[in-house]
């Protein structure tokens, strides 16, 4: 019964949907929505939930400092930057990588570093996280990844990738919404919505448990906490938060 419930709202949701799906279907959705939709949505998602975020991030990244490495500087590789929403909240002298799959994101994100002026931008790689080749292997202090784990089409490779560029001792920094408990109503909707939530917001999958990828990755330490963040009307809850280290 339940399975035909879903089945039925998926199906009216595709239908509302169709002509998202048919310009998908005519290969005209997807550039349109890497150059000009989701870059938009994104700068202005961030800028509406700043207030939101901005007490969890400050004390997420309040300990960014005590991994500064044996050179004095925190070099930091941010996976996803978008149009770089996390910025203000690292050190001054902060030597930030950005990466992010989308190369459409670097007008915000040069926005984001002129408005952000206490860390050093180090540049600026066109680099899905599965695969970071053009960072050196224990290269980086910290690696940040907020809202990123959802669209990535390989976590564990991600997070292979982030064990790999980190040093010894290093941290990496999250912040993601996953599945909801499978008993919930919450996980119900995700369910339905999934389908056409991928399509439309470029590839975030809402029923990943992206705590067990965590939990089974190489990490000595892993400090982890779920949260509920309210996003009304939209199925992104709960979200978890915290840092791991190598």
């Amino acid at each position: 019964m339940m399975e035909a419930s879903i089945l039925f709202f998926r199906t009216c949701l595709v239908l509302l949907a169709t002509p998202i799906y048919l310009l998908s279907f005519l290969g005209i959705w997807q550039p349109f929505c890497k150059k000009i939709f989701f870059p938009f949505l994104i700068e202005k998602f961030s800028a509406s939930q700043e207030k939101k975020t901005k007490k969890l991030k400050q004390e997420l990244f309040c300990n960014l400092p005590d991994f500064t490495g044996p050179s004095g500087e925190l070099r930091l590789l941010e996976i996803g930057t978008g149009c770089g929403a996390n910025f203000q909240f690292y050190p001054p002298g902060c030597k930030v990588t950005c990466t992010d799959v989308n190369p459409n994101f670097e007008q915000g994100l040069l926005r984001s570093i002129n408005k952000n002026q206490h860390v050093h931008y180090n540049g600026f790689l066109t680099a899905a996280g599965e695969d970071l080749h053009q960072v050196p292997s224990g290269s980086m202090d910290a690696v940040v990844c907020t809202l990123v784990l959802c669209s990535v089409h390989n976590v564990d490779g991600t997070l292979k990738e982030v064990l790999r560029v980190l040093r010894p001792g290093g941290a990496f920094y999250f912040l993601e919404h996953v599945a909801a408990d499978r008993s919930s109503w919450k996980y119900f909707w995700q369910q339905v919505c999934s389908l056409t939530w991928k399509l439309v917001f470029d590839g975030c999958c809402l029923t990943r448990e992206l705590q067990k990828n965590l939990e089974e990755a190489n990490f000595s330490e892993l400090h982890l906490q779920q949260i509920s963040l309210a996003y009304p009307w939209t199925p992104i809850q709960p979200h978890i938060i915290g840092y791991a280290i190598k």
